[in-house]
């Protein structure tokens, strides 16, 4: 969505090897591992995360697939501008910049809940300064939320089979976490793996198709 927000006329067209029925542009089921890249003007890959999470133990007990060197290798061959999309801790290239949902303002629309959820993203062309990040407690990924600095309550977007974590007793329902990232066709299992369009947006406006 960000994407197309930034290029309204271009062709957007998602690929995954799991379906993805409320995928908002044209969708081609297939793995992106072996799916033809030649011919794109732009290139936007989110690998697999759970590999590299500070939450990984949360999620199973079975080895994560580890795909993002082998998707650069796909993207440089493919001579289109790129960009690898991930979490913190990924094997991600030196330079690679970090976005937050407090670099933009994301937040429920009673403002009781702002967005910190941390990406980093290795571009393939220079882009612009980044805005700064909001906040100072590094390293946070979750809807945050409170009255004053003092007392905040949260919840987390990293849920797992539409569950919600709860902290001091308190959550947000998914109507907020939606508002908050920005995006209203997703269930929560698939907030839990979104990136916000806001971010993809910003980087897409400093690439010229």
């Amino acid at each position: 969505m960000g994407l197309h927000r930034a290029w309204p006329d271009a062709e957007i067209i998602g690929v995954d090897n799991k379906l993805q029925r409320r995928y908002p542009f044209r969708f081609v089921w297939d793995d992106a591992m072996t799916f033809p890249l030649e011919g794109y003007d732009f290139i936007w890959a989110s690998p697999p995360c759970q590999a590299h999470t500070a939450l990984k133990t949360m999620w199973n007990a079975k080895k994560h697939p580890e795909l993002v060197e082998p998707t650069r290798e796909r993207l440089k061959a493919s001579g289109s501008p790129y960009v690898i999309e991930n979490v913190p801790g990924a094997p991600l290239q030196k330079g690679s910049i970090l976005l937050c949902g407090t670099m933009f303002g994301l937040q429920t629309k009673d403002g009781c809940g702002e967005l910190r959820r941390h990406r980093f993203f290795e571009v393939s062309h220079a882009i612009g300064l980044t805005p700064p990040c909001r906040h100072d407690t590094g390293g946070v990924i979750g809807v945050y939320g409170g009255h004053g600095q003092d007392r905040r309550r949260s919840i987390t977007v990293v849920s797992k089979g539409g569950g919600q974590r709860r902290n001091h007793g308190q959550s947000f329902p998914v109507h907020q976490r939606r508002e908050a990232m920005g995006i209203d066709w997703m269930t929560d299992y698939e907030l839990s793996q979104a990136i916000p369009p806001a971010y993809s947006e910003f980087i897409a406006r400093q690439f010229s198709l």
